[in-house]
C-alpha cells in the first residue's frame, strides 16, 4: 500500500530522456545528398570538358586532312601554274569545309596552310590550324 490514499503508482524510469534532434544543431541528415548532388556536377563538368576537349580534337584532325588533300590536289594541278594549282587546292580545302590561309609553291611542291573555328560552348570559339606540304619524292642518299 502507498503511503498517500489516491497516489498513482509509475512504471521505474527508462533512463535519461534525449532531445529530440533538430536539423539546426549537429545533425549531419541530409548530408550524403548534398555530397552526392556535388560528385554529380563535378562529373558532369568532367565530362563536358573531356567533349570539348574531344571536339577540338577531332577539328585539329578534319583540318589536317583538308590541308593533306588540298595539298596533293594544288600539287596534282601545278602543271597548268602555281595560280591554277592553289585555286585547286583551294576548292578542295573548301569543299571540307576549312579556310586556306596560304599556299606557296617552290618549283614543284605545294604548301597549304589550313584553319578551321571550333564551336566550344561556353569558351566561345577556338581556331586551329594545319600545314601540308606535297610535291614530287626525291631521291635521298
Amino acid at each position: 500500500m502507498s503511503r498517500w490514499p489516491g497516489a498513482v503508482r509509475t512504471a521505474e524510469p527508462l533512463g535519461p530522456v534525449e532531445a529530440p534532434r533538430s536539423g539546426k544543431s549537429g545533425s549531419d541528415r541530409g548530408g550524403a545528398t548534398i555530397l552526392g548532388c556535388i560528385a554529380i556536377s563535378a562529373l558532369m563538368a568532367l565530362t563536358l570538358m573531356i567533349a570539348q576537349v574531344g571536339a577540338v580534337v577531332v577539328a585539329r584532325h578534319r583540318a589536317q586532312a583538308a590541308a593533306d588533300l588540298g595539298a596533293l590536289a594544288a600539287a596534282g594541278a601545278l602543271a597548268a601554274g602555281a595560280e591554277a594549282g592553289c585555286n585547286e587546292g583551294e576548292e578542295v580545302v573548301r569543299l571540307m569545309h576549312g579556310r586556306m590561309r596560304g599556299c606557296e609553291v617552290a618549283d614543284w611542291d605545294a604548301v597549304v596552310s589550313v584553319e578551321e573555328n571550333v564551336p566550344i560552348g561556353l569558351l566561345g570559339r577556338r581556331t586551329v590550324h594545319a600545314v601540308a606540304r606535297a610535291g614530287p619524292m626525291t631521291d635521298q642518299q
